[in-house]
């Protein structure tokens, strides 16, 4: 009889666990990312490297009139770009293969003005081939940039010039292995205006590397925040109306914030030079910007669910410049110390589980996996999470994320202590999207509480983090 009993209750028990973990996931919401956007997302950090005829000339937009032979860098090594940047933290270097001046970095036959005609190395020299490959020895991406505007070109203005374009397109992408992200803008000769054919553009990268995530201002792949200065709007929604958009689309408001209802998913990136310039400029060493200054833009691109395309202008030697490179390890110092220690532990509680199922509970946001996460009944657009750290701790950062699988939801959140007056609010904001962190003045608490005061449908959250950062910044 024991025997029996031990059985129905095992049967019951198990019957029960299956139940649970039949409960339907949450359906997608509006427009989510392919697997590339999510690739591409989980990124956040990576260089863009300004070099080229500008270095040589002293100059930001460059006229094409130079001769191919002032570009000679002394001492190049691309592996010594990759290892500042992989000593930094960043994931990947996209380089400026062609600026606005025409000058290609690698031998094209489209045009005379390439480094096959420079001084350096006596025109045998490809820096593209180099730093693929030194991308490819440090575990980096490798990702181009050609501006679509051409100075020096001579078909340049006429039609026949899209095809050059793609032709060079292709050359890069056919030539250097895997490239993870193209990126070309609307630049354009104000006198000499060209019609450019980016359908077709975006039709050859496509074509021939078509997992390369394509940016322009307007996507189709990601967007640019509308600033140079790195920095994306509080609000921000992934999601576009991208009608009437177009590479060169310049509507700072409308690409900075997004579009709660959008059609199209098309994130953010921002770009943002360490320099007051994009080229290198030797009287500008003295001009990095700070890590307080490189904080406050990791906060506000990374911390707003964007990618961060920090700049880096190499000199004229062909290297990361010493001032650069110095503060390049000290930014990743800073940010190792603001995310040293995760405090999120403790028991963990939901005002609703998504058919009281383990497998939407709400201890899924603190088991260190991106593919679990706690969710809410249908039509449950608002709840909370209550975290006891089972003590007293101080903290000042708070991340969250959501599980953009499923589409971006939140529209409204805030974030709660208690004290001995009773639950007190201490940061309120607005979108997650893949990752949202927030700083305040630090804070002593045992109970922490997470609320969602307004979504699109069902959350989905998959991670909450707590840090306490240095406040000597």
């Amino acid at each position: 009889m024991k025997a029996v009993s031990i059985f129905i209750s095992l049967l019951f028990t198990t019957t029960g666990f299956v139940f649970s973990q039949r409960i339907a996931p949450p359906k997608p919401i509006g427009p989510i990312p392919t697997a590339a956007q999510s690739r591409w997302q989980q990124l956040e950090y990576y260089a863009f490297v300004h070099f080229g005829m500008n270095t040589f000339t002293d100059h930001e937009w460059g006229e094409g009139r130079a001769p191919a032979a002032d570009f000679n860098p002394t001492q190049f090594d691309a592996e010594q770009w990759a290892r500042v940047v992989k000593d930094a933290g960043m994931k990947g270097i996209i380089i400026t293969a062609k600026h606005h001046d025409g000058f290609c970095l690698w031998p094209s036959a489209t045009t005379e003005y390439s480094v096959k005609n420079s001084k350096w190395r006596g025109g045998k020299g490809d820096v593209l081939k180099d730093l693929s490959a030194a991308c490819k020895k440090y575990g980096l991406k490798f990702g181009v940039y050609i501006s679509p505007w051409d100075r020096n070109h001579p078909l340049y203005g006429t039609p026949k010039y899209n095809r050059i374009y793609k032709e060079q397109w292709h050359e890069i992408l056919t030539n250097y292995g895997d490239v993870f992200e193209t990126w070309l803008d609307g630049a354009n000769d104000n006198k000499k205006r060209m019609v450019y054919d980016f359908d077709g553009f975006f039709g050859t990268i496509r074509k021939y590397q078509p997992n390369a995530i394509i940016f322009s201002d307007a996507g189709p792949d990601i967007r640019w925040v509308g600033n140079e200065k790195g920095m994306a709007g509080e609000t921000n929604w992934a999601t576009r109306d991208n009608d009437g958009s177009f590479p060169g689309f310049a509507d700072e408001k409308a690409l900075n914030v997004g579009d709660e209802n959008g059609t199209s998913w098309i994130p953010t990136e921002c770009d943002v030079s360490i320099r007051p310039g994009w080229f290198y400029h030797a009287e500008e060493d003295g001009k990095v910007k700070t890590v307080v200054q490189l904080l406050d833009i990791y906060y506000g691109s990374v911390g707003r669910s964007c990618n961060l395309l920090l700049n880096i202008g190499v000199d004229r030697r062909g290297l990361v410049n010493e001032a650069d490179a110095k503060r390049l390890i000290e930014f990743r110092n800073a940010l190792n110390e603001e995310f040293k220690t995760n405090l999120a532990h403790g028991k963990i509680t939901a005002t609703n589980v998504r058919g009281k199922s383990k497998a939407y509970a709400a201890d899924k946001i603190l088991d260190g996996d991106a593919r679990t996460y706690w969710a809410t009944d249908d039509g449950v657009t608002t709840g909370s999470l209550e975290l006891d750290f089972g003590k007293d701790v101080e903290f000042n950062r708070f991340m969250v994320q959501e599980n953009i699988e499923l589409g971006q939801r939140v529209k409204k959140f805030s974030v709660q202590v208690l004290d001995g007056k009773g639950w007190k609010t201490i940061a309120e904001q607005t979108t997650i999207g893949y990752k949202r962190i927030l700083r305040f003045p630090k804070v002593r608490t045992r109970k922490l509480r997470f609320v969602i005061e307004d979504a699109k449908a069902c959350p989905t959250i998959t991670n909450i983090e707590v840090f306490d950062a240095p406040e000597t910044r």
